[in-house]
């Protein structure tokens, strides 16, 4: 039996077996019995005729109508339940989908830096919701369109062969216009997204640049830029939404085509000169039956244009869809990480940008690392990312970094421009993985804050966290890192953002956290370097020292400046 990958649609189809067949079940008994409502029209339709004409009873309406009722009772709350489980799997899929797509964005963002991981994000979990609820449209008219078709075909065909083959000759029109039509729909849905997407990237710019283009006198230039943009979305926007959402009244037109030879043949079956012979339940029967298949004939065409929509944001999303596991190594909770002889070159440069570093650390320790501006302290953190070759060795419980052992699951990190997409507050710190966020949220100082906001953790924060002030993104990425620990954690000036009250704060919090963990934290604030095991200062010219904070105080000129200065600052008011 085939084994699917997340890259695979059935994948996700696979994964909800027990859901779907609960909605098979119920869908099923719904949608056989939408059938019966023809019948019981016609039936009472002829009772009104029989009783007119004294050949039944009023008391006989009135039992048929109360079965009707009973009958429309339980194919309706068969109905409901379809779809709250047709509910239930979207929602299951949407989880699945967007836990895979976290977990392959966070490692890429490891891969590739230097890209907008929060917007691209934002795009991608777009796609997903369009491909989630085609999924979900296509669940459900599988039922509610296909099955039911058959049961009304069937229902047809019992009352009258012969009139049954001509009418159904127009439905299939229906179809082979929307077939044509596929290519139009979907390129239009493609420009439609990539508009999208280009609009997004253009108003991020206007937001985080408005304050040069002002000084620069740049501001009409690029209003005028930012009014061709979004001209270009409503125009392809509206295109994309008029071939999906006006094309079906033509298709019920075309699949009611019928209708005029079932009211001339009907009516020579119910006068005893036609293909068949009816009385007037019958033909209002049929006459019922074929309007209802004709409606649903209409919505499967307008489904099948939706599902090529789907499939457009199917083949966008896919590519991210990756099967990387978030288990983190087993290794030993007393595991030791010793890095030996290490430098750094980035391909194809002429220097290191770092050279000879050397460390050894075990949980609960904190490494400070901070040097000369520029000289390669985040390039440093991002060492342990194995994004690129280093020289030396890096070993983490006695295996070497990125090639015995994988960093996913056994590195966290948290770079110093805080990766946020446009989703809640909770979506960007569990990225799928079900869970707790008061504890994350209380550590970071952050959980009084949230609670005061309208939505609390559901609280949309806008792309890149643009809701967000520039501490409070800061200390979501943290949030999300240590909800996320792993054994070893690399935090890239984590509390830039914040003044030094809520930095001393948030640092008690989380030391008994990370009490397993050895973290490796970067910052050019010193003054909490102190109370840290270690300290690695970087000098311009790449080279290394790590030592304890008195010991490299007492040793580096550079270092002790800093210090001096900063504590002079701090004394004179200025806790930044």
């Amino acid at each position: 039996m085939k084994k699917y990958t997340p890259s695979d649609l059935l994948y996700y189809f696979a994964g909800e077996k027990k859901v779907l067949l609960y909605v098979t079940i119920s869908g099923l008994i719904y949608n056989v019995g939408m059938t019966l409502s023809p019948w019981f029209e016609g039936q009472l339709a002829q009772y009104v005729i029989d009783i007119l004409g004294g050949e039944r009873a009023p008391s006989a309406m009135l039992r048929l109508a109360s079965l009707y009722l009973l009958t429309i009772m339980i194919v309706q709350g068969c109905r409901a339940l379809k779809r709250l489980y047709v509910r239930h799997f979207a929602n299951d899929i949407s989880l699945a989908m967007k836990a895979i797509l976290y977990r392959t964005l966070i490692h890429q963002e490891t891969a590739k830096a230097g890209e907008t991981e929060g917007s691209l994000m934002t795009r991608v979990v777009s796609d997903v919701d369009a491909c989630v609820e085609g999924m979900r449209k296509f669940t459900t008219e599988v039922f509610d369109t296909g099955v039911v078709m058959v049961a009304y075909a069937a229902l047809l065909f019992y009352y009258d062969w012969k009139l049954t083959f001509l009418v159904l000759l127009f439905p299939p029109i229906a179809y082979f216009i929307a077939g044509r039509l596929k290519k139009v729909v979907t390129d239009s849905a493609r420009a439609g997204k990539e508009s999208s997407g280009r609009l997004s990237d253009r108003t991020m710019d206007r937001i985080r640049n408005a304050l040069t283009y002002r000084i620069f006198g740049e501001e009409t230039a690029q209003d005028g830029i930012y009014e061709t943009y979004l001209a270009d979305y409503e125009k392809k926007t509206v295109r994309a939404n008029l071939w999906g959402n006006t094309m079906e009244p033509l298709y019920e037109v075309i699949a009611m085509t019928g209708a005029f030879f079932i009211i001339v043949h009907g009516g020579r079956n119910v006068m005893g000169t036609g293909w068949a012979s009816w009385d007037i339940a019958a033909f209002s029967a049929y006459l019922a039956c074929f309007a209802r298949l004709a409606v649903k004939a209409s919505h499967a065409a307008h489904l099948f244009n939706a599902v090529q929509k789907a499939k457009v944001s199917w083949v966008r999303v896919r590519p991210y869809l990756k099967d990387i596991e978030e288990t983190e190594q087993k290794v030993s909770p007393s595991a030791t990480l010793s890095v030996s002889h290490v430098s750094f070159t980035y391909p194809g440069g002429d220097h290191p940008i770092y050279k000879d570093f050397n460390l050894e650390a075990k949980p609960g320790e904190f490494i400070g690392v901070t040097g000369e501006v520029a000289s390669g302290k985040s390039t440093l953190g991002r060492t342990f990312l194995c994004e690129y070759p280093y020289e030396g060795t890096i070993l983490y419980g006695g295996k070497r970094l990125g090639s015995e052992i994988d960093p996913i699951g056994t590195v966290g990190y948290m770079g110093h421009r805080p990766e946020l997409f446009s989703g809640t507050i909770e979506d960007n710190i569990c990225l799928g993985k079900p869970g707790d966020l008061d504890a994350v949220l209380k550590a970071v100082e952050m959980d009084k804050e949230i609670s005061s906001f309208p939505d609390g953790i559901h609280t949309m924060i806008g792309e890149g966290g643009l809701r967000l002030s520039g501490g409070q993104q800061a200390r979501v990425a943290l949030a999300r890192t240590l909800y996320h620990k792993r054994p070893l954690l690399i935090l890239d000036d984590p509390f830039s953002a914040v003044d030094r009250k809520t930095e001393e704060e948030i640092l008690t919090n989380i030391r008994p956290m990370l009490k397993d963990s050895i973290v490796i934290l970067i910052s050019h604030r010193l003054h909490f370097f102190k109370d840290f095991d270690r300290v690695v200062w970087i000098s311009g010219d790449g080279s290394v020292e790590v030592l304890p904070h008195e010991e490299l105080l007492s040793r580096n000129r550079e270092y002790r400046r800093l210090w001096k200065m900063q504590h002079a600052l701090a004394e004179g008011g200025d806790d930044k």
